[in-house]
């Protein structure tokens, strides 16, 4: 193409179809990111096509501007493209109504989940966003920003946003509400609700106990399990969608095929017919969240842990590799997948055959950076059940040991030790405090001992299982000795002959 294409709007978008415009807005999705423009909204553009209704979303980004002023220079439109080995398709779901970002109109959040037009709130915030204790899950009432948020004011953290907009829409319309969390937390839509209701008691009787009535009156919480490989977007995949689609997205979003949003029907205010899209609306969403939060985000955590430690920049180049592979293939087998009970209707031998194939999409080249980055937020929601299961029985869970050992290495890394640059490259909010006990730590018991006990990075559980913690230091001596392929080596032929021993003891 020849020249600059002229920006994406509703008079140029190329050949890709283009729905209408939402008349009105009953969605307000918190967190406007990658993920939520190529999931929700995919599957509203799809309900509104089928069913109709005034469903449009109205798109809160936190702090960042970038997305917010892109979407208003084009219309409000992004476009999705999903990506396989077989070449690249486009699609432009064009459900957004308004755009604006949270730290510049902090009065809008409040005054959005207030009004009655807005039926259901939508969060994709991350698992950082609530707000919750490591170490407790409970709402962490020592953060600053939910200090100043009970004090007054606009708020700043999603709960208190949620609360405060609840507290509002009581004592004004009294219209029924939904929160709907898209987040990767298990039973999100009960882990949601508790944090806005500690928020409230924390406030003073006169300031909650009307928002807290209409909570537990109009207010519903249900829970889902979303789940849709979104990597980052790339000056080369900015230019290579412009090309195709004729007009020139600032924004376009990168997806894999696979798709999947499994959803409990609780809608205080009526719901989308989401089911278009392809959502399915099931009473075993802890099932799927389980199934989700194990097999693929662990795992994933473990490939991408263990692929930057081998200098591995995507995911399908570290699972590309035999070792890597291998130590996979062991954690879901031994690990995650006797944690869990499969959903009605999953053929869970064909989902793992799915998972190596989308981990292995070369096309997509999702990076270990960004799998690997906020990791003590996500292990802890990912590893703790399963570990603590085979534990009581008195077994150890080497795999995912291997997996906490590969973290540590990567964030804080003892002296002399180098993980690479791709590690390095790794976003986490512990890092600052798992720095200083890496710069003391002699051994890696040291490491994993003030890290998992003292810290209680993944929970109370695991911080008081001395074998446990015992085994990631010795792994994470391992990796700074030997290097990550004789650590994943030495784990999984341990892992290996501790279940052939174990077989070798049942009577026949």
């Amino acid at each position: 193409m020849s020249g600059t294409p002229q920006r994406l709007s509703r008079s140029h978008h190329g050949a890709v179809p283009l729905p209408e415009t939402p008349a009105r807005a009953g969605i307000l999705h918190l967190g406007l990111g990658s993920f939520h423009r190529a999931h929700q909204a995919v599957y509203t553009a799809a309900a509104i096509a089928a069913d109709g209704g005034d469903w449009g979303i109205v798109g809160v980004a936190s702090r960042s501007r970038t997305v917010v002023d892109a979407m208003r220079a084009q219309d409000l439109l992004s476009s999705v493209a999903t990506i396989s080995p077989e070449g690249m398709s486009l699609s432009i779901p064009g459900v957004h109504t308004d755009a604006f970002v949270a730290a510049d109109e902090p009065h809008r959040v409040v005054e959005s989940i207030a009004d009655p037009g807005i039926r259901i709130v939508t969060l994709t915030v991350t698992e950082n966003g609530y707000s919750s204790s490591p170490a407790t899950g409970h709402l962490d009432t020592a953060d600053p920003t939910i200090v100043s948020d009970l004090r007054g004011g606009h708020p700043r953290s999603t709960i208190g946003q949620l609360a405060r907009g609840i507290q509002r829409r009581a004592a004004a319309s009294g219209a029924p509400l939904t929160i709907l969390s898209c987040d990767n937390l298990a039973a999100n839509g009960a882990r949601t609700k508790a944090l806005v209701r500690e928020f409230l008691e924390a406030l003073p009787a006169s300031e909650g106990t009307e928002a807290l009535a209409f909570l537990e009156s109009s207010v519903s919480f249900p829970s889902s399990m979303v789940d849709r490989i979104v990597p980052s977007t790339t000056p080369a995949l900015r230019s290579e969608v412009s090309s195709l689609l004729g007009a020139w997205d600032e924004i376009p979003v990168p997806a894999e095929p696979f798709t999947m949003w499994a959803i409990e029907d609780d809608f205080a205010a009526g719901r989308p017919a989401w089911e278009a899209g392809g959502a399915v609306f099931s009473r075993e969403v802890g099932r799927y969240e389980d199934m989700k939060v194990r097999l693929l985000n662990g795992t994933h955590s473990l490939i991408a842990y263990l692929g930057a430690l081998q200098n591995a920049e995507t995911i399908p180049d570290a699972v590309g590799r035999p070792a890597i592979e291998r130590a996979a293939r062991a954690v879901l087998a031994h690990e995650y997948t006797p944690s869990i009970q499969v959903p009605s209707g999953v053929d869970i031998a064909e989902y793992e055959r799915q998972l190596f194939l989308r981990w292995g999409n070369t096309a997509l080249g999702h990076k270990t950076s960004q799998v690997g980055t906020d990791g003590s937020v996500k292990l802890r929601q990912r590893i703790p059940e399963p570990a603590l299961r085979l534990l009581d029985r008195g077994e150890m869970p080497h795999m995912i040991a291997l997996t906490v050992a590969a973290y540590l290495s990567c964030i804080a890394p003892r002296p002399g030790f180098d993980p690479g640059p791709f590690a390095a490259a790794m976003k986490d909010a512990a890092r600052e405090r798992l720095i200083p006990l890496a710069g003391s730590a002699r051994t890696g018991a040291d490491l994993a001992e003030a890290s998992i006990t003292d810290l209680r990075l993944f929970g109370t559980d695991l911080a008081d299982r001395p074998a446990f913690i015992e085994r990631v230091g010795e792994l994470v001596d391992t990796i700074e000795r030997d290097g990550v392929s004789a650590a994943i080596t030495e784990s999984v032929t341990t892992a290996e002959t501790d279940i052939r021993s174990r077989a070798s003891e049942v009577p026949a």
